[in-house]
This record gives structure tokens, C-alpha cells and sequence, in this order.
């Protein structure tokens, strides 16, 4: 009897630990409607630069209207081939901003943020945060320009972007000085812009020939706003498509 009830407890302490290592379920349904805010981000002051249907967030970079090339098709903001630049209509400083987004082989493009429209491309003017299908683009063979990298001056990290054709979420936070770059819900890179590290990275070091300046340098005020425009790269060949765009701003 007693050894029968020494099994009948161990057996159940075993089941309860097997219940308790079961994984919690997700916070969010898989059903949750794509391209709209819940009523908690609402509170949280998020805001929406695509509802599934209007771009009207958006316009061509130096240009008062959105090039026809960029659509919204089926709950997403689309292009399908080179084009120009977007940006947002608003300006941002501080903020976070959240999104999904898919490219097929070989795609290849960016987001940059608070970017001025001084020179003839964005990127003369703002950091990027890289978007880039990871395994034929010539960027990705090159950590510092691979995948949710700082392009050009922090790394990304291998194995974090899905396949081809496959959805990716971004998450970049910038406050103050302070830049995250955030990738499938790891942080891959953050920094703090206008530092020592940073200016040294940007401009290269005289005393030190390993340390030769980056393409960005000759502009005087690349990377110095402390708010400007979002923008979308267009000018690469191929498809982008991005849905669930979001921002808050942080004050």
C-alpha cells in the first residue's frame, strides 16, 4: 500500500512539472488583424504610417507626391521594381518605431531615419537601418552591411533574419543620443550617435591608416539632425513589401 502510494505521488508531481513546462501561450493572436492598432497602443500613443489601404503618411523623397511605383496591394505598402526614395510626410526625433517586412532573393533595401532632404540621396544625410535578403546580396556578404545592421558602422548578427520571401519584424528605437536596431525579437546593434566611437567611425582616424573614414564623411551633416523624415529605399532593384507600420513618439 505504501509503496503503491509512493508511486501514485510521484507520478503526479511528475505530470504537474510536465504541465508546468508547457510554453505560454503567445500575447498576441496569430488572428490579430494586420495594419491596426489595439486599443492599448492606441493609449500608449502609438500611431499607424499604413492602414492597409492609404500611403497618404508617405511621398517621394524631395517630391510633394508618392511615386506611382509604391502601392498598397493586398494589406501591404508595396514596389515591384527600382524607383524613388519615400519618406514620411511628418518629422521624428525621438520615437520607436515598429514593422514587418519581406524581400525576395537577392532583395536589397533600408530604412533610414531622422534624414534631411539636403542632398541629392537620403542616405547622404541619415544612418540606415539595412533590409536585405541574407545569402545573395552583395551587402550581406559583409557584416557591417548585412541584415538590421547600422550600415556601414555596427554589425548584424548571422542566422536572425528568416528566408527569402518570409516575414521579418523591425524595431528601431532612437532617444536622445541612444539607437537600437532590433531584428525577429533580438537586439542586434545599439550605439549612441554624436559620441567619441561614433565620430571616430564616421571620420576616420589621422593617426591610424587602418582607420580611414567612411563614404559618409565628405557631408558635413551626415548623421547631425536630431529630427527628420523616415525614409524607404526604393532605388534597388526587385521587390519590397512592409505591413503593421507603426510609431509612437518618445518623450
Amino acid at each position: 500500500m505504501t509503496r503503491r502510494l509512493l508511486s501514485l505521488a510521484a507520478l503526479v508531481i511528475v505530470t504537474g512539472c510536465a504541465a508546468s513546462a508547457k510554453p505560454m501561450p503567445a500575447t498576441t493572436p496569430a488572428t490579430a488583424a494586420a495594419n491596426t492598432l489595439t486599443d492599448a497602443e492606441k493609449k500608449a500613443g502609438w500611431k499607424l504610417l499604413f492602414d492597409g489601404t492609404s500611403l497618404a503618411a508617405w511621398r517621394g523623397y524631395q517630391q510633394t507626391d508618392l511615386p506611382p511605383e509604391w502601392m498598397a496591394v493586398n494589406g501591404t505598402m508595396t514596389k515591384v521594381k527600382t524607383t524613388n526614395d519615400i519618406v514620411t510626410r511628418e518629422q521624428y526625433g525621438d520615437f520607436e518605431l515598429t514593422l514587418d517586412w519581406k524581400l525576395p532573393l537577392r532583395g536589397n533595401s533600408g530604412i533610414f531615419y531622422r534624414a534631411t532632404e539636403k542632398e541629392a540621396k537620403v542616405y547622404w544625410s541619415a544612418p540606415e537601418y539595412q533590409l536585405a535578403e541574407d545569402s545573395l546580396t552583395p551587402d550581406s556578404r559583409n557584416i557591417m552591411t548585412s541584415v538590421a545592421a547600422v550600415y556601414g558602422f555596427y554589425p548584424s548578427k548571422r542566422g536572425v533574419v528568416h528566408r527569402a520571401g518570409e516575414w521579418n519584424s523591425t524595431r528601431i528605437v532612437a532617444k536622445g543620443a541612444h539607437v537600437e536596431h532590433w531584428l525577429n525579437g533580438q537586439l542586434i546593434a545599439q550605439y549612441e550617435m554624436w559620441s567619441p566611437e561614433w565620430l571616430l567611425k564616421l571620420r576616420g582616424d589621422p593617426n591610424d591608416a587602418t582607420k580611414k573614414p567612411l563614404k559618409f564623411a565628405p557631408y558635413a551633416d551626415w548623421g547631425m539632425a536630431k529630427k527628420g523624415f523616415l525614409a524607404i529605399q526604393g532605388d534597388h532593384n526587385g521587390e519590397l513589401s512592409m505591413r503593421n507600420i507603426k510609431i509612437r513618439e518618445l518623450k
